[in-house]
């Protein structure tokens, strides 16, 4: 779909994890400057439940009221194909209840232990009122046990496809080319580098 408004000079990203916006805002850079500047935004949104991209504008909707103007929220799922796709957007309650072997026990009675992680941006230009838009992006790969630093959140678990690593183990720049989130952010910044000056 293509813009249809201006884009702001400041964008509020939806979050308090200083981690994630350093991440968010060095995909978006890509080695060049943004004509805007992505600033945290450190809201208290409710925990929503239903399908990924429901939440993900749900929570977009919610956090324009609170800011008032540009923000973008995103929403993480890690998913189980042999569980039809949960924990999914819930993967954060599963993470603080069962820990990493926890995650992986429950798939300790299924032969599948394919998945993947997926990352749903939703954009307001404009504050209240303004629809969001979406972008999807997904990263296949294998849960396995925990390899690598447990400092960001479900990584250690998670090995995409085509790689021997974890997104733990990954290099930052390279996770940073492969991931959910990048996937995402990809056709996020196309689309706002798209928006008529």
């Amino acid at each position: 779909m293509a813009a249809s408004s201006k884009v702001a000079s400041e964008i509020m990203f939806a979050t308090g994890n200083a981690n994630k916006l350093r991440e968010v805002v060095a995909i978006l850079e890509a080695g060049h400057p943004l004509p805007f500047a992505v600033k945290a935004a450190n809201l208290d949104l409710p925990e929503l439940q239903g399908e990924p991209t429901e939440i993900a504008k749900e929570k977009c909707r919610l956090a324009a009221q609170q800011v008032g103007g540009a923000v973008m929220v995103e929403d993480t799922s890690l998913c189980f194909n042999a569980m039809g796709g949960l924990p999914g957007p819930y993967i954060k309650w599963f993470l603080q209840k069962l820990g990493h072997e926890g995650l992986n026990k429950m798939l300790a009675g299924f032969e599948d232990k394919t998945g993947y992680a997926q990352c749903i941006f939703a954009y307001s230009p404009a504050g209240p009122g303004a629809e969001p838009q979406v972008f999807v992006g997904r990263t296949g790969g294998r849960i396995v046990p925990a390899r690598g630093p447990a400092s960001f959140g479900w990584d250690p678990i998670f090995q995409p496809d085509g790689y021997e690593e974890t997104y733990a183990q990954l290099d930052k720049a390279v996770k940073n080319t492969i991931s959910h989130r990048y996937r995402a952010l990809d056709k996020l910044r196309d689309y706002l580098l798209s928006s008529p000056a």
